[in-house]
C-alpha cells in the first residue's frame, strides 16, 4: 500500500508561478507516487483575514489553477478543510496535549506577527499548528510537502502523535517532512527574494500574454548595468533564473548562449526579455488552454470538492471514533 500525504493551500487568490516552481511541480510528480490528499485550508485563511467575501472564488481559482497545471483529480483527493469537522474536534483534543509556549515559539508564528504587524495574535493565529496538525493526522499521512520554514509544523505534529501514542496507545503514525531537492523559491519580477501576491510582483499561471509581456519588460534584472554593452551578472538576475526556471529541453543551449553574451556586455536586457516572455508564454499556452476548457464545464469545482471532502470526512470521522475509543470517551 502506498504512502500517504497530506498537503493544501489556504485560498487566497489565484497561483503564480512561485507556487508551481514550490510546490505544483513537485505535487505532479507526487500524484503518481503515493495516495495524496490536497486540502483547500479555507479555515486556516482566517487566521490572517477574516473577510471571507471572496473565498468562494478563491477556492475556485485555486482548483482551476492546479487542475490546469495537470494535477489530476481522479490521481489526488482534494478536500475542504472547514468540510471536515471531525479534524475541529481532533485539534480541540490535542489542543490539550500542547503546552501554550509550546506554540508561541513557533518560528512560523513569529515570522507572520512580524510582517504583518500583529501585536496580539488570535487564538486562531496561535492555535493554527494544532489544527495543521489534525488535518495531517486525520488520514494518518506518512509523509507532508514542506518547505524548510515549515518544518517546525510537522515536529510538532510528530510531538502530539507521540504524546497521543504513549498515553493512549498507538494510533498515529509519525509524520516526515517531505522537501524535494528541486524545491526553491522564485524571486519577484521586482528582484525582492519571493513572489507573492501581497508584494504585487507576480506572473499569475492565469495571466494572458499581454500581461505577461508587460511585468517581464518591467522585470528587475541587473541594477549595475547601465549600458547593454556592460558585463552583466546572470547568477541572481531574476530574468535568467526565470530562463533556468521554465525554459524547456530545447531551450537550454540558447539560454546558456545568452547567458555568455549577457555576461561579455554583447546582448541587451530588451532582447533577453523578449526571448523571456517567449518561454514563459510557451509554458503558460497549455495551461492556459486547459483552463479555458475547464471554466465552460459547469460545476466540475464543486463536484471534484464534493466527491473528494466526503473521502477525507470518512477517514477523519474513522480517526475520530478511534480517538475516542482510545480515551474511552465513548
Amino acid at each position: 500500500m502506498s504512502k500517504r500525504i497530506l498537503t493544501g493551500d489556504r485560498p487566497t487568490g489565484k497561483l503564480h508561478l512561485g507556487h508551481y516552481v514550490g510546490s505544483l511541480k513537485n505535487r505532479l510528480k507526487l500524484q503518481d507516487e503515493y495516495e495524496v490528499f490536497i486540502l483547500v485550508a479555507d479555515l486556516h485563511a482566517l487566521t490572517t483575514n477574516v473577510d471571507t467575501s471572496v473565498i468562494k472564488q478563491n477556492i475556485k481559482d485555486l482548483i482551476l489553477d492546479q487542475i490546469s497545471v495537470g494535477i489530476d483529480p481522479k490521481k489526488v483527493t482534494f478536500c475542504v478543510q472547514s468540510g471536515i469537522p471531525e479534524a475541529q474536534e481532533l485539534a480541540i483534543i490535542f489542543s490539550m496535549l500542547v503546552p501554550k509556549p509550546r506554540l508561541e515559539r513557533m518560528p512560523t508564528l513569529k515570522d507572520v506577527m512580524r510582517d504583518l504587524k500583529i501585536e496580539n495574535p488570535s487564538l486562531g493565529l496561535l492555535s493554527y499548528p494544532v489544527l495543521m496538525a489534525a488535518d495531517i493526522l486525520m488520514v494518518k499521512a506518512n509523509l507532508v510537502p514542506v518547505g524548510k520554514d515549515q518544518i517546525s509544523h510537522v515536529e510538532l505534529t510528530r510531538e502530539i502523535a507521540q504524546k497521543f501514542n504513549s498515553i493512549y496507545g498507538e494510533m498515529f503514525p509519525l509524520p516526515e517532512a517531505l522537501i524535494p531537492e528541486e524545491l526553491g523559491t522564485l524571486p519577484g519580477v521586482d528582484g525582492k527574494t519571493k513572489m507573492s501576491k501581497s508584494l504585487g510582483n507576480a506572473i499569475f499561471l492565469s495571466d494572458n500574454e499581454k500581461a505577461v509581456r508587460e511585468k517581464v519588460a518591467k522585470m528587475y534584472t541587473d541594477p549595475t548595468r547601465i549600458h547593454s554593452t556592460d558585463p552583466g551578472d546572470v547568477k541572481n538576475n531574476p530574468v535568467f533564473i526565470y530562463l533556468d526556471a521554465f525554459g524547456a529541453q530545447e531551450d537550454k543551449l540558447k539560454i546558456e548562449d545568452y547567458k555568455e553574451k549577457y555576461k561579455k556586455g554583447k546582448i541587451g536586457d530588451v532582447e533577453v526579455k523578449q526571448y523571456l516572455t517567449y518561454v514563459l508564454d510557451k509554458f503558460l499556452n497549455p495551461i492556459r488552454e486547459r483552463r479555458a476548457r475547464l471554466e465552460k464545464e459547469a460545476g466540475l469545482v464543486e463536484k471534484t470538492l464534493e466527491e473528494g471532502t466526503k473521502k477525507a470526512r470518512s477517514e477523519a470521522i474513522d480517526t475520530l471514533n478511534k480517538v475516542k475509543e482510545a480515551m474511552k470517551l465513548i
